[in-house]
Formats: C-alpha cells, sequence, structure tokens
C-alpha cells in the first residue's frame, strides 16, 4: 500500500516535470503528454522489457497512463505558477527516484533473481524515463551531468538489499527506512551539490586548435 501511494506521488511529479521539458522546446500538447508518459513510466516499462515481467506496468494498469496524462494537461494550466514549486519537484523527485528504485528491485526479487540483477532493476526503473525523456528532448540526459543521482539509486538497492536479507527487517520497515535513507542522501546531494567525478577528453588537434584561436 505504501508503495502504491508512493508510485503515484511519483509518477505524477515525473510527469509534470516531463511535461516541462516538453514546453521548454515548445512541443504540441501531443508532444507534452508523450514526454509526460515516457517519463513517468518509461522506467518501468524499460524494467518489464528487460526481466521478461509481463504484463507491462502501465498495460496492466492502464490507469496510470490516463494519470500521467492528467498531469501534463494541468502542467500546461499551471505552467506560469510552476517556477516557484521548482523545491517541491525537486523533492518529490528526490522521492521518486527512491520509490522506483525499490519497487524495481522488488520486482527482480518476486523472479527469483540475485542482488545484481535486483541492483540493476532498481537503477534502471529510477533512472530510464528521465533518460529518455532527456534523448526525445535532444539533451544531454541529466543523469549523467548533475547532482548524484544513479549512484545514490544503487546504494539506495544496497541498503534494502542489507536490510532485507541480512538483517532480517520485514517488508514495510525495509521499505521505509530505504526511502528515509536514499531521500536523505538525495537531499544532501542537492543542497551540496555533489557529483560524480567527470571525464573530459580532447583530441590532440582539438586542443591544438583551441590553443591557435585564443591567439
Amino acid at each position: 500500500m505504501l508503495l502504491t501511494v508512493i508510485y503515484i506521488i511519483a509518477i505524477t511529479a515525473e510527469a509534470m516535470t516531463g511535461a516541462l521539458s516538453a514546453g521548454r522546446r515548445s512541443m504540441d500538447w501531443f508532444g507534452v503528454i508523450l514526454i509526460a508518459c515516457v517519463t513517468a513510466l518509461g522506467g518501468g516499462t524499460v524494467r518489464d522489457v528487460v526481466l521478461g515481467h509481463y504484463p507491462l506496468t502501465w498495460v496492466k494498469h492502464p490507469e496510470y497512463l490516463i494519470l500521467t496524462t492528467c498531469a501534463a494537461l494541468f502542467t500546461i494550466l499551471i505552467a506560469n505558477w510552476m517556477k516557484h514549486l521548482r523545491n517541491m519537484f525537486l523533492l518529490l523527485d528526490a522521492l521518486g527516484l527512491i520509490g522506483f528504485t525499490i519497487i524495481g528491485s522488488q520486482v527482480a526479487i518476486e523472479m527469483g533473481h540475485g542482488f545484481v540483477v535486483a541492483g540493476v532493476a532498481g537503477v534502471l526503473t529510477g533512472v530510464s524515463g528521465g533518460i529518455l525523456r532527456d534523448i526525445l528532448c535532444n539533451d544531454v540526459p541529466l543523469v549523467f551531468r548533475r547532482e548524484l543521482y544513479a549512484s545514490i539509486s544503487f546504494a539506495a538497492v544496497m541498503f534494502y538489499w542489507v536490510c532485507l536479507h541480512y538483517i532480517n527487517l520485514n517488508l514495510e520497515i525495509t521499505v521505509i527506512l530505504t526511502l528515509v535513507f536514499g531521500f536523505s542522501l538525495r537531499v544532501v546531494a542537492i543542497y551540496f551539490g555533489l557529483e560524480m567525478p567527470k571525464f573530459i577528453y580532447k583530441e590532440d588537434d582539438e586542443s591544438s586548435a583551441s590553443s591557435t584561436d585564443d591567439h
């Protein structure tokens, strides 16, 4: 029940962030709805296809597709006020990331997979929707260039697995503790701007060209 509530909050928030990204690219209403649905439901879809977990979540529960469509249309109506809600959406996104991660891991565990597959499934569920959104909006995916995101998703998977399989806590307590742990990590990363080390590579001729341009 708790995960269902978190999932509904998460897909609604993610749909609205997807709609805003589409709006920044001046897409029509169909494009806005499409990007919103891909952002909200894409992570679970990628996970289910990779794991062979059918029917897909939004096929089994088409009401989620209706919810994300409504969220996209609502975002269009209140777009002028959205900038005042930025911090709230950052927090909802953090909650959604951990919620999606837990759900993805749990699906893999219920299918009989071990830690590695559960970890991959959790991270895929948490970050794939945002990656698809940014690719469709012709942006470098946010997860690859901003504060710690995918790594926090994986840390949440590790915490979830330890609580469930080594400390032997019940599922409800494990979910709550993982949410608190992962959400806190994400908020700290946002507040302090913590990032993964970046790999910057330039060809020698590019470096020479830039040096020549400087002169």
